[in-house]
């Protein structure tokens, strides 16, 4: 005889991944898939070397960031005591935020293991390179990461030759749609 009383054990485990959308059937945690991009400077420098760096954050700056409200367009590193900090990058306030929301283009500390703050540091003086954040993202564990490059300034030659270079990339690509057709 069949119990209609008790459901079944997988009728619950559906019943609960419709409720909890926390984990998935694994016990696994959804993924952040907040990923800012600054296009303009790809386009302003030539990058030499990539660096992943944290960043210290506040707990609204943190939320803000997780709801896609942050911008790099003007932002830029600098050196001071030995430590590396972004400035003028752009995370707005929080809106649940109360009286204590965070100031939207304070200076924040980029954390960065010693050796590569003293390479970073030895050739931004030496040969006069410039540090710049590329991608802001959160990662697998819920951390904020500043994707920064060691950059050089491009001249105008070298502006329009990778115009060049996208155009040629964007028709060849528009001629190999159209010939799959």
């Amino acid at each position: 005889m069949i119990s209609y009383l008790c459901p079944s054990p997988l009728v619950y485990l559906c019943f609960r991944k419709t409720i909890d959308n926390k984990q998935d059937m694994a016990g696994n945690k959804p993924k952040h898939n907040i990923n800012i991009v600054n296009r303009r400077a790809s386009y302003e420098y030539e990058f030499l070397e990539k660096y992943e760096a944290g960043i210290k954050l506040t707990g609204t700056e943190i939320k803000s960031i997780r709801g896609g409200n942050a911008n790099l367009r003007d932002a830029y590193c600098h050196f001071k005591d030995g430590e590396l900090y972004v400035k003028s990058l752009f995370i707005a306030e929080y809106e649940h935020g109360n009286i204590q929301n965070h100031d939207t283009r304070r200076e924040r500390k980029l954390l960065l293991r010693r050796h590569q703050l003293r390479k970073l540091e030895k050739r931004v003086k030496e040969r006069g390179y410039t540090i710049v954040p590329t991608r802001l993202y959160v990662n697998d564990r819920g951390f904020a990461k500043l994707e920064i490059a060691l950059a050089q300034g491009k001249k105008v030659h070298d502006k329009r030759k990778s115009i060049k270079e996208k155009d040629v990339k964007r028709d060849v690509q528009r001629q190999l749609k159209n010939v799959k057709l």
